[in-house]
């Protein structure tokens, strides 16, 4: 009868402790920026689960020693030494088993969410020297199979701004997205190694030179969000940001439409804090990269502006 009514304690703390873990997980949703994208949705759930299950560890190792303390304490001027404890083969095969699952789960979950933001362009031919035929390459190349997407925008960025291309040959420095529709972008480096990142997409990704590398996202929240360069690449790395916008389908036709035919000049911080007078009382002599002033961009009405301010049309 005791020992049944030490199980029933046990299995009692181990409920207590997986209903605060869930509750601490779920607390994870408000650390972070909304949810912008359906991806981010995934990320975020996988997040919560990794707090749930660290909590419940967290949790119940602490309660354990706890209750060692508290409950087999030894008596004072008792310096004898504690029962040897002995191995038991069923409890080696539950700790082993259960992380090694766990981990393999969470890698399945991850390489899910990777798998649809179907990033293409890193799998390209990778050339292997020999140091015995040095002029011989052996080239690898993995086959990309691209995720359909209602349209893809070009990006372009450099040191020290982002340039978006969209499908009617429009170019801006802002992003503009459509909510609830798969877009697909297409990321070129004209200089060095970059990273687009927005927080609220849960979407951190390089930009190779020489490479171009597309991902496939959905953005499920309308409003305003910041393009920041995550990876350091120069003097005016800090200025590296562009404003983005999800909205409406019939609101990105009208802005596309809008803006076409108005020739534009892209602002550029990166010049302004350039032609500044110094303000440090010493000169460091370091290479700074000059930023270039960005000309003029005429936005000319390509036949698929036409098609674009047609189907705006219709729909109003």
């Amino acid at each position: 009868m005791f020992r049944f009514l030490e199980y029933l304690l046990i299995a009692c703390c181990i409920a207590v402790l997986l209903v605060l873990s869930h509750w601490i997980g779920q607390q994870t949703y408000s650390w972070m920026p909304p949810e912008a994208t359906a991806e981010a949705q995934k990320v975020d759930s996988l997040f919560s689960f990794l707090v749930s299950v660290g909590a419940f560890i967290l949790l119940g190792l602490v309660g354990m020693m706890a209750y060692s303390v508290l409950f087999f304490r030894a008596p004072k001027e008792d310096y004898t030494e504690g029962h040897p404890s002995r191995g038991d083969v069923r409890l080696e095969i539950l700790w082993t088993a259960t992380p090694t699952l766990l981990v393999l789960w969470i890698a399945f979950q991850g390489f899910n969410i990777y798998q649809q933001l179907n990033i293409l362009g890193l799998g390209q031919i990778v050339h292997l020297h020999t140091p015995l035929e040095p002029e011989k390459a052996y080239a690898a190349e993995v086959s990309d199979v691209p995720k359909p997407a209602s349209e893809t925008i070009e990006v372009f960025v450099k040191q020290w701004d982002w340039s978006f291309r969209y499908p009617n040959n429009v170019t801006s420095n802002e992003l503009h997205l459509p909510v609830n529709r798969s877009t697909r972008l297409n990321m070129h480096a004209k200089d060095v190694l970059h990273s687009f990142y927005v927080p609220e997409f849960r979407l951190q990704q390089y930009i190779v030179p020489d490479r171009n590398i597309d991902l496939v996202l959905t953005p499920i929240r309308p409003g305003k969000y910041h393009l920041k360069d995550s990876l350091f690449s120069g003097t005016y790395f800090a200025l590296m940001d562009a404003n983005v916008y999800v909205e409406s389908q019939q609101a990105y036709n009208q802005w596309l439409v809008k803006v076409v035919g108005e020739p534009t000049t892209i602002k550029n911080q990166a010049v302004a804090e350039y032609t500044q007078p110094a303000k440090t009382l010493v000169k460091t002599g370091w290479y700074t990269v000059a930023p270039s002033m960005s000309p003029a961009i005429a936005r000319s009405a390509a036949p698929e502006a036409i098609a674009v301010e047609k189907k705006v049309s219709n729909d109003t």
